[in-house]
């Protein structure tokens, strides 16, 4: 899943005609107008958001090149609309405070002008270059690597602690509950026989919470830490997708690596904590904002699927999205959430 950065992103009909029907020409040309040459080798990749492509770049005559990915790189076309400028630079900010400070991250390449940002032609659609790094997602996690990863996090959480990231949103009951709940009803997407309890429950849970927030520290965090965006390769680990980024409580990232509930799932969540406080200290009181961040994100997702209704590639993906019974099932786990938070 992804995370709004935007409350009501404004998109414009031209821009997103342009995205939704970018093809490997328009790629290729978008790299090779930035002053780098393309063998000709384009493939899209998997990724709802934005449209990213695997491109293969022109190489000097001379010996083969033993490692074919340092010929290759990563061209990530961001939806207009979502991210001003400055937002995505923040980005890029923290991708190379990770890589100074070396942990493993996939900064973006600069381009033969010294920059990490362009924008194509007419359309003006911000896209990056990215190293192509290879590596494969974890299916199961053992103790070692789970240690591992909490120390990984800590490190990232240190570097993020150091700096603020201004443009960008602050996870909180406003943001990702309010906000959205605004929306949805704005443009009338909820079944009258939902609507009222699907209103009551989203301002319970914000009003119960939002002082738990208030409490809370903020900081530079990756915002959409699950195992899909996490990869290992003969390096070992590293985390994908820093477009999600926020300003917000650390156990954010902690949740969404291990989201269950159950008695495995707190066996697994204490063993990353594990590791994360070999190197720097948790706040644990914070795991109460837990049960608080599920809800948040069950609105921000309907939310989020919504906005995106015209790019035709999510009608395809969620065909049961507006149905009466995606609705009663989101009304359902919202109301589920806040009997689990009154409990508290």
């Amino acid at each position: 899943m992804t995370i709004e950065t935007q409350p009501n992103p404004i998109e414009n009909s031209a821009k997103n005609g342009f995205f939704f029907s970018l093809t490997p020409d328009r790629v290729l040309d978008a790299v090779e107008t930035s002053g780098l040459r393309c063998s000709g080798r384009c493939m899209a990749l998997n990724s709802f958001e934005n449209r990213v492509y695997d491109v293969e770049l022109e190489t000097e005559e001379g010996p083969p090149v033993k490692n074919l990915a340092a010929n290759r790189r990563v061209v990530k076309f961001y939806r207009p609309g979502r991210w001003t400028r400055e937002q995505i630079m923040e980005e890029h900010t923290f991708l190379e405070d990770l890589v100074a400070a070396e942990i493993p991250a996939v900064a973006p390449a600069k381009f033969p002008d010294g920059q990490t940002l362009h924008q194509t032609s007419g359309e003006a659609i911000f896209y990056a270059l990215f190293p192509k790094v290879g590596g494969r997602a974890p299916d199961e996690l053992s103790t070692e690597q789970l240690l591992r990863i909490g120390r990984l996090l800590a490190r990232i959480h240190t570097v993020g602690a150091a700096r603020q990231a201004e443009h960008r949103i602050r996870l909180d009951p406003q943001t990702y509950g309010l906000a959205n709940l605004e929306f949805l009803l704005g443009k009338q997407l909820i079944p009258l026989e939902f609507e009222d309890r699907y209103r009551k429950a989203v301002d319970k849970i914000c009003n119960l919470t939002q002082s738990w927030f208030e409490a809370a520290e903020y900081q530079r965090i990756h915002g959409d830490c699950h195992l899909g965006n996490l990869l290992w390769n003969d390096s070992g680990s590293f985390f994908l997708d820093f477009d999600d980024m926020v300003q917000g409580p650390p156990v954010q990232d902690f949740w969404l690596l291990v989201p269950g509930r159950d008695e495995e799932a707190l066996l697994q969540r204490n063993i990353l904590l594990e590791g994360y406080e070999q190197i720097r200290h948790f706040d644990r009181s914070t795991l109460k904002l837990i049960e608080p961040l599920r809800a948040l994100r069950f609105v921000h997702y309907a939310a989020w699927i919504a906005r995106r209704w015209d790019d035709p590639a999510f009608p395809a993906a969620f065909p049961q999205f507006g149905t009466h019974r995606y609705w009663s099932d989101e009304v359902q786990d919202l109301e589920r959430q806040l009997a689990i938070m009154v409990d508290y």
